[in-house]
Order: structure tokens, then C-alpha cells, then sequence
């Protein structure tokens, strides 16, 4: 069911995942393609917004902080894995991999890499920092318009 906490939730966390994504960018080795890479966050922290933040809204204002962080969190998780599927199709196409088992296994190879390239001041505090703003944010609209 469609609610305000739920649209307002969906639109800051698609903020928070644009600005990640944004900070995030430089930090990628020289000549990576970072096309759409904004754009497929944001959808992502769209989605994210909607389906985890907007049905925890209601409990609270620091519960609202702390489930703006859960919901940061799996916006990272799915960025990361949907970005390591698609390197994984684009080397698979090149044909680098013997099967479909190593070519399954390299995307957690890729996850790793793009992982550690993310633990950086700036990326963890976007994150964190805007899945509190995002969090309170959607509390605030869950009381103002129930």
C-alpha cells in the first residue's frame, strides 16, 4: 500500500544512493566505465527506499535512524552485487572464463575487489550519515501524513 513514509523514504535513500555512487567514483581504477553508474544506484536506493525503509516506519525516531542504516547497507549489498554481474557478463562475453561455475565464483571475486576499493572515509560516512538523514526523514512523513 502506497504511503507518504514509503515515497519520502523512496526518494531520500535514491538521493543517498546517487551521492554514494558519486563519492564512490573516483576511488575506481583509471578507464573504468562509470556510465549510468549513478543513475542504476539511485534506482536501486529507489527500490530499497520503498520495499525495507517504508515498512519500517513507525517505530520510532532512532529506531528510523537505525533501520536508515539496514536500508543503506542493503543498497550497498545490491549496488555492488549488480555491478559485479554485469562485469562478470562482460568478461564471460570475452570468454575469459572454462564454465559457468567459475564465472559464478568470479562474481564474488569481483564483489571483494570493488569492496575493499569502497572502504574509504568518505563512502562508509555517505552511507551511514545519509541513512540517518533518509531514515528520520521517512519517519517524519509516516507521523505528519499517516
Amino acid at each position: 500500500m502506497p504511503t507518504a513514509a514509503k515515497l519520502v523514504a523512496a526518494i531520500a535513500f535514491g538521493m543517498v544512493a546517487f551521492t554514494a555512487a558519486h563519492v564512490f567514483i573516483p576511488s575506481l581504477p583509471e578507464g573504468t566505465q562509470t556510465k549510468g553508474f549513478r543513475e542504476v544506484s539511485a534506482v536501486i536506493g529507489v527500490l530499497c527506499g520503498w520495499l525495507v525503509m517504508g515498512g519500517l516506519v513507525g517505530r520510532g525516531y532512532y529506531g528510523a535512524m537505525g533501520s536508515g542504516v539496514r536500508t543503506s547497507a542493503t543498497i550497498f549489498f545490491f549496488v555492488l552485487l549488480g555491478f559485479s554481474i554485469r562485469e562478470m557478463l562482460k568478461r564471460s562475453m570475452q570468454q575469459i572464463y572454462d564454465g559457468p561455475m567459475e564465472a559464478v565464483v568470479a562474481i564474488f571475486d569481483v564483489m571483494l575487489f570493488y569492496g575493499k576499493m569502497m572502504v574509504t572515509p568518505q563512502m562508509p560516512l555517505a552511507l551511514v550519515l545519509g541513512g540517518f538523514l533518509a531514515g528520520w526523514a521517512a519517519e517524519w512523513a509516516g507521523r505528519r501524513w499517516p
